[in-house]
Parts: structure tokens; sequence; C-alpha cells
């Protein structure tokens, strides 16, 4: 998942979370009173602090067994993956998300969660059962899951612009594009001109209407999908270059570059938070992102702020939706007690202080109500989250290698985003890119 399109800080949770170094499984193992310590590498410091408490439980029940929170930033987790795996440094359970599942799977690294867990499986979400599962067999307990991308939006700014966030819908043609003006209503430069207004200053953007960047879970996948289009083949190579595709990638880059309704990629290209911070900050009206996202904004936002469904598309609202599994290390020198966590993460209760919290959508169902409930209480309404929002999706990443196909794509991407590479020209050579490298 970002879902997902998420960057945390690199930092460790000050009471009852350990700050692991990358060689985490290093501090596993029995302590002096006979205790065995279980390591959980994880990228999400919201989640973290519900897995403290969740822990805690599960410690108190079994007193024999303590875990250990690992917080990986996410702009290095999956750098740090293969890495660590390779050298026999990883933790004991981790999370992975369908970008590097299909090599870790395949190489052996994950525990088989079918003998380990036979019983679990019917009380966990079945669209991510059914993402993580290869060849046959589940490789991971589903840990959370996200639902549909949303519009979150700053009340006054759109109100201030007339805007109405609800009805949004874009077009590459032009036609019928309402999103388009939108975005350019609720762009300002540091004298007070709007993007559709004469004189407006593009190198001096006090206030971005939209959150266009190069960020798969949030942006181009949704907009890829709702032009009709596609990012993979069902057989896992790359199609992205195809002209529906390509129509919907050139009308997020020239949000960017060409009506600068949204941040320069100088800014967003490697930091996933910028454009966040600014909503935040007030410094930006509208804002895709998926349920990940939810109490960073509940929590940080200072203002009045609403959810909305993600701007409608020639293809309706086609939106990527993705979990992620806790994984087990297959080379745990303590298989036992890992399972043992496993099973309590997949369990009603271990999940249920995820859905209290509000953190995260967990992917165990029972725990789920918990999670509606923590937002009902909040006065948020949840609906645009289903089916509200639609119905269409657009597959997650998938594919043994396709961690090697981003590789191969991403840099070329930046450079699309940039305004460096044209977008027809760039996607042809990111394509060709990434089917090289899955041969």
């Amino acid at each position: 998942m970002r879902s997902r399109s998420l960057v945390m800080a690199a930092l460790a949770l000050a009471v009852g979370l350990a700050a692991c170094s990358p060689s985490a499984s290093n501090q596993s193992g029995q302590n002096a009173a006979g205790k065995t310590t279980v390591t959980v590498r994880l990228w999400d410091d919201q989640v973290a602090k519900a897995y403290q408490a969740s822990f805690a439980a599960f410690t108190k029940a079994n007193p024999d067994i303590n875990v250990k929170i690992n917080l990986v930033p996410f702009a290095d987790y999956f750098t740090k993956l293969p890495l660590d795996v390779s050298s026999g440094v990883m933790d004991d359970i981790f999370w992975v998300n369908s970008s590097p599942f299909g090599a870790l799977a395949d190489s052996g690294a994950l525990l088989n969660i079918d003998p380990a867990l036979p019983d679990e499986k019917a009380g966990w979400v079945k669209a991510a059962v059914e993402q993580y599962t290869r060849k046959g067999v589940l490789w991971g307990v589903p840990a959370l899951t996200d639902g549909r991308s949303v519009v979150y939006y700053n009340k006054g700014l759109v109100g201030a612009a007339g805007v109405d966030p609800a009805t949004l819908a874009w077009n590459p043609s032009g036609a019928g594009d309402t999103f388009l003006p939108a975005a350019k209503k609720l762009t300002k430069d540091s004298a007070g001109k709007t993007a559709d207004q004469p004189g407006f200053n593009a190198s001096q953007v006090d206030q971005y209407g939209f959150n266009a960047a190069n960020d798969l879970g949030a942006i181009y996948y949704n907009f890829i999908g709702s032009n009709g289009g596609a990012f993979q083949a069902p057989d896992g190579s790359f199609v992205f270059a195809q002209p529906k595709s390509e129509q919907a990638i050139k009308y997020v880059v020239d949000l960017i570059n060409k009506y600068h309704v949204a941040p320069s990629a100088a800014d967003t290209n490697d930091n996933g938070d910028f454009s966040r911070d600014k909503f935040l900050q007030g410094k930006m009206a509208l804002f895709e992102s998926g349920t990940y996202n939810l109490k960073n904004v509940f929590d940080g936002a200072k203002f009045a702020w609403g959810i909305a469904p993600m701007p409608k598309g020639p293809a309706g609202r086609v939106s990527v939706v993705n979990s992620i599994i806790a994984a087990g290390n297959a080379k745990t020198a303590h298989k036992e007690a890992t399972i043992k966590v496993l099973r309590w993460l997949g369990s009603a209760q271990g999940a249920s202080f995820l859905g209290q919290s509000g953190a995260a959508l967990p992917a165990v169902t029972s725990a789920q109500t918990a999670y509606y409930q923590f937002w009902d209480k909040a006065h948020v309404d949840m609906t645009q989250f289903g089916q509200a929002s639609g119905t269409g999706t657009i597959p997650a990443p998938f594919g043994p290698k396709f961690g090697d196909a981003n590789n191969a794509y991403n840099p070329i991407f930046k450079e699309i985003f940039a305004g460096r590479t044209p977008v027809a020209v760039g996607l042809a050579k990111a394509q060709a890119a990434a089917n090289q490298a899955i041969k």
C-alpha cells in the first residue's frame, strides 16, 4: 500500500518501542530471564503506536515472549529489505506490500502461513488473502487493507473558491473537465492571483490546488485506471505506454509543469510527505490519498476539512486498493514464537488495537467494526472510502520482479514528472526498461 504513498520520518517511538538497527534480528533471541524476543519490522508510526499496545497485551498473555518493534522509514524500507533478507539479519516478522512480494515468496524468504495458521484464513479480508497467495500458498498474515482513494479537502479554501469537490471530473480531451478549472481557482501565488488569472506567477506559488506527483498509490495508478488504461497486463508485463495510460500520465504531469496547480517534482519526487505537509499547513486545497493518511489528517489539520470522492475520469472513478501482510521470516531462529505473534496479529483481539486507534483499517474483518466506530465517534464520514466512490479498481503492482522493474522505470518517471523528458518518449523508454528487467 502507500498505500501505498507514505515516507515516514526516521524516528524511534519513545516508551516501549525498540529503536533497532537494520540488523534488528540480532536483538532477537532469549534474554537472561529466558524470554524469547520476536522483532517486527514496519514503516508506519501510527500503526506502531497501536501495535505497542497490542504487543503489551500479547506479552501479558504470553509472558515468555517479548515483542520489539523496528520502525524503518518508508523511504529506506524497500532498499534495506532485500539487503537484510540476503544477509540474514532480517527481523522475525516484517511488513511486505505487493511490490517485492513475488520475489520474496519465490526466493523462499517467507514462512508458509497455510500449515502454520490453517484455521484463521476465513477471518481475513478475502482480497488480501488472494493478493498474497502465490502458487497456491498464502505467504503472510494480512495486517491492514486500504479503502478506495479519496480527496481530503480544506473546507475554507474550496468554499472561498466556490468549488464543490464532490462533483469534479477530469478528461484528457478537455470535454466536460471541471477538475482543471477548479484546481486553477484553488492555486494562488504570493500576490493572491489564482492560476486562471492574468499575471499569475508560477514561480511564487503560495497555495496549491492539488497533489499531483510521481506517486503510484495515491495518484497515477488512479488516473490511469479512471481513463480506462492499465499499468500492467494480466501476465505482469508493463503496458503503461499505451494511449489511455499515456493520456492519463500526461494529464497529471501537465498539472505540475504546464498549469502549476501542484508542487514541482523537485519537491515531491523524493519526498512523499511534501504534499501531505502542505495540506496540513493549509497550503493545499485538495489532497488525494487513502485511509493510510486519515489519522495523519485528523491529528494534524487545524482547519475544517472533509472527504470527497476522487475526481471522476472518462472510465469513472477507478482506484487501486491494496493490502499489506505481516510476513514471517523463513529463517527465524525461533519459529514457534514467531508463529504465535503472527497468529496474534491475525486474530480479532490482536488486530482490535489497530481498529480502536483509528490508525489503519485492519485486514482482520472482525476488527474493522472498531475502526469504523472510532471514526464515527470522531464524526468523520467514511462512506467515500467504500462503494460510494465507485467500485472500479486497477490491480495493485504484482509479479516476482516488480521491484526490479520499478528500479528500471522509476528514474525515467522522475524525469517525466520533472518535465525534462516528454511524456510519450519517456513512457516508451520506461516501459521497455521495465519489461527488460522482468525477463
